[in-house]
């Protein structure tokens, strides 16, 4: 059986870190070693379990994090891999079914059904107390390409068995990416010139540009407390650094059109 390396980046946020790892107590598979790159600028202790290494590194951003660590697990001898966020838990097949699509899947990107976790949803007063936990962030995506944006399937609306499917998508986010060494292989490393967000959007289009399948598995399951690390979504810094990589992104790969629009709308932002 081929062992999982889990790689995930910590920036001052001990307390959803600790969580993140607690909630691998329970695996039905235990064929999986979390890695948890720690750029804070104060590094705490964390978990003492076997089953976590902890690397103190310069904070580039979050690619760079993720980078850092799959080049570690690598030179471990991993060939199967996620990125995840930290602030985030896991259910209890996750280490199983991630492992079985990978296998499944191979030289491929892969994601899962992600929740809001329990009482993190964003529009608490559209949700009876049932519907806590059982509320999509992501279930597949795609780009926009009229305005350079990523899209999730599903956001906010309530699981009744609708993405219960598997299939290719067109995006992943960066929550959660599932793969194997063949892939990167393939695609490449993470963008990390990219310091936060739409570093996932561009390692998607570029997979895409090489002719490389992503599919959503929704048997892939996990739950997100959603933007901790910066503060939460719609924060400031949340705000500006996806503002200025969408520019990035767009500028890289959009359409002609989009591009003359991102411009144009940049350059009266300045203003």
């Amino acid at each position: 059986m081929k062992k999982l390396a889990i790689i995930t980046v910590n920036y001052n946020n001990y307390k959803d870190t600790d969580d993140f790892i607690e909630s691998f107590d329970s695996q039905t598979n235990k064929s999986f070693h979390i890695f948890v790159i720690d750029v804070s600028p104060d590094p705490e202790i964390i978990s003492t379990s076997p089953h976590v290494t902890k690397v103190c590194a310069d904070n580039h951003g979050y690619a760079y994090g993720l980078n850092t660590g799959y080049a570690m697990a690598r030179q471990e001898g991993y060939t199967h891999f996620v990125f995840i966020n930290n602030d985030t838990l896991v259910s209890k097949t996750f280490v199983a079914h991630t492992l079985e699509a990978i296998q499944k899947h191979p030289a491929s990107l892969i994601g899962g059904k992600i929740y809001y976790a329990k009482g993190y949803e964003y529009h608490k007063d559209r949700y009876s107390k049932k519907d806590e936990g059982s509320v999509f962030w992501y279930a597949g995506g795609s780009i926009d390409w009229a305005h350079a944006i990523a899209v999730h399937r599903g956001v906010d609306i309530v699981d009744k068995g609708q993405y219960d499917t598997p299939e290719k998508t067109t995006f992943i986010t960066g929550c959660l990416m599932c793969f194997d060494d063949a892939f990167v292989q393939k695609a490449g490393q993470m963008d990390d010139s990219y310091f936060l967000y739409y570093e996932d959007a561009d390692w998607c289009a570029r997979a895409t540009k090489m002719g490389v399948d992503m599919f959503y598995e929704p048997s892939i399951i996990i739950y997100h407390k959603n933007s901790q690390s910066t503060g939460g979504s719609g924060s400031a810094l949340h705000i500006n650094y996806q503002e200025k990589n969408r520019i990035k992104f767009g500028m890289r790969y959009a359409p002609l059109r989009t591009k003359f629009h991102l411009l144009k709308n940049s350059l009266l932002h300045k203003k």
